[in-house]
């Protein structure tokens, strides 16, 4: 995997400074638990708003996590595309979803260790329902499912459960979703914990 903000000692530990003076700044408190896992999926939620993306990303320096995250893959054009790749982001073709799972698969069996978010929304739009593709990679790697949380309401954030996936998605999503109730998203008309529920195929 490349190289990233997370790589860099001396800027890392500036921006978990900044990210720990900024959060309280902002009235905003840290939550959940450091994992310990070398790899996991760390899915991220609700996704309601662009400002979700700075927020994941201070909790993430907050926390000493080293992560990856996935965008669309015009988040990486020109000139913007180096900045993001240094952030962490790895582009995504969205009309080729199944291979990108298996691709991810691939990168967590190369890796001793990766984490990588996923927001299964796909959008910060309302959805009808979550991507799975989440759950396919977590399940077809072997890894844990980090279920991390940004509540708008409460100003709080963070990972609040280490969750493995069993095979059965249904039950699976049923537990997943009682972990989401309750948790505000910043435009929280466009989310509701019913949206996680499973689809067949990894989407």
């Amino acid at each position: 995997m490349h190289k990233t903000i997370f790589d860099t000692p001396l800027i890392n530990t500036l921006m978990r400074w900044f990210s720990l003076g900024m959060l309280r700044l902002l009235g905003w408190k840290i939550e959940g638990i450091r994992p310990d896992e070398p790899k996991y999926v760390l899915i991220a939620a609700p996704h309601t708003s662009n400002w979700d993306f700075p927020y994941t990303l201070m909790v993430c320096f907050a926390l000493r996590l080293r992560v990856y995250w996935v965008g669309k893959a015009s988040l990486f054009r020109w000139p913007l595309g180096p900045l993001a790749r240094w952030l962490g982001g790895i582009a995504v073709d969205r009309s080729a979803s199944a291979n990108l799972v298996q691709a991810t698969i691939d990168a967590f069996g190369r890796q001793e260790r990766l984490v990588v978010i996923v927001a299964p929304e796909g959008t910060r739009g309302y959805v009808s329902h979550w991507k799975t593709g989440f759950y396919h990679i977590a399940h077809g790697a072997g890894v844990p499912v980090a279920m991390a949380y940004l509540d708008f309401k409460r100003k709080a954030g963070g990972i609040g459960e280490m969750f493995r996936t069993s095979g059965d998605i249904e039950r699976d999503m049923e537990h997943i979703q009682a972990f989401y109730k309750g948790v505000t998203g910043k435009n929280q008309e466009q989310f509701n914990a019913a949206q996680i529920r499973a689809k067949r195929g990894p989407e």
